[in-house]
């Protein structure tokens, strides 16, 4: 078996993606943060996996979402 249990993150994967963004950007205000540069930041995350197409407006708020949340 080639995958590990957590690899290949996905847009759907919310928490783990805030939460690795929190880690990464802890300077940043994701309230502040345009969604283009949010889409961008996701998808340079060690181990995601899927493609722009599959992003949509509505994932990248709950993203935004929960990164604000982990920030609290």
């Amino acid at each position: 078996m080639t995958d590990t249990p957590g690899s290949g993150l996905k847009w759907t994967d919310t928490l783990e993606i805030a939460i690795q963004l929190a880690e990464r950007h802890p300077e940043v205000d994701p309230n502040r943060l345009n969604f283009v540069d949010l889409m961008r930041w996701v998808m340079a995350l060690p181990g995601f996996m899927e493609d722009e197409r599959h992003c949509g407006e509505k994932k990248l708020e709950a993203i935004q979402l929960a990164w604000i949340e982990e920030r609290e």
